[in-house]
């Protein structure tokens, strides 16, 4: 049953207007933020980083055509600046569903601008960091390159190193799940000041 809503919460992103339900007042992202700052490759970005964006759960699922949805709130010197919400729609191979936290770090104010400036979207070819939290905080990587973020790790379960590519840089936190196929790809973002 859980997966039968999940499909179709994120089937409903494909509806012209999915955006507009991003909140409008601001809520406690406090343990979605903690979650991310306990893993050793994503807490320096949180002090370094020019602004962020947190998305506590976003869900996704598809049989063929497949959609996502979340929302969020974007970050700067710590305050809440504005809301965001997150839609796309894909069409290819893929089938299940998953839900996942994101956070977007923005390395500097060009990058955040062009977020912050109302419709912004991933290429084709984005992708993220993915991180697993564990008692001791160790991360895993997958992905990697464009718009999201490049890895650098070697083999035996190191920390990765995590890098800005065009200003940006993305971290997904499993919450629950499976699908194949995890890119960011066309993920579509609108954005409201507070």
């Amino acid at each position: 049953m859980a997966r039968i809503l999940l499909l179709c919460a994120a089937l409903l992103t494909a509806l012209p207007g999915a955006g507009a339900w991003a909140a409008s007042a601001v809520e406690d992202y406090s343990e979605t933020i903690s979650e991310f700052r306990q893993i050793a490759t994503v807490s320096p970005f949180f002090s370094s980083a020019y602004g962020y964006a947190v998305f506590p759960t976003v869900g996704k699922g598809g049989l063929g055509i497949g959609g996502a949805y979340g929302k969020g709130q974007v970050y700067r010197g710590g305050k809440v600046t504005g809301f965001t919400s997150m839609t796309n729609l894909s069409i290819g191979f893929q089938a299940g569903g998953q839900a996942y936290s994101q956070v977007i770090f923005f390395e500097n104010k060009s990058a955040y601008d062009e977020f912050t400036s109302g419709n912004f979207e991933f290429s084709a070819s984005a992708s993220a960091v993915a991180v697993t939290a564990s008692a001791q905080a160790q991360t895993g990587t997958g992905g990697g390159a464009s718009a999201g973020a490049s890895t650098h790790a070697s083999a035996g379960g190191k920390q990765a190193q995590a890098e800005y590519s065009d200003g940006l840089l993305v971290f997904i936190l499993g919450k629950g799940g499976l699908m194949y196929e995890a890119a960011i790809s066309g993920q579509k973002y609108s954005f409201k000041a507070l």
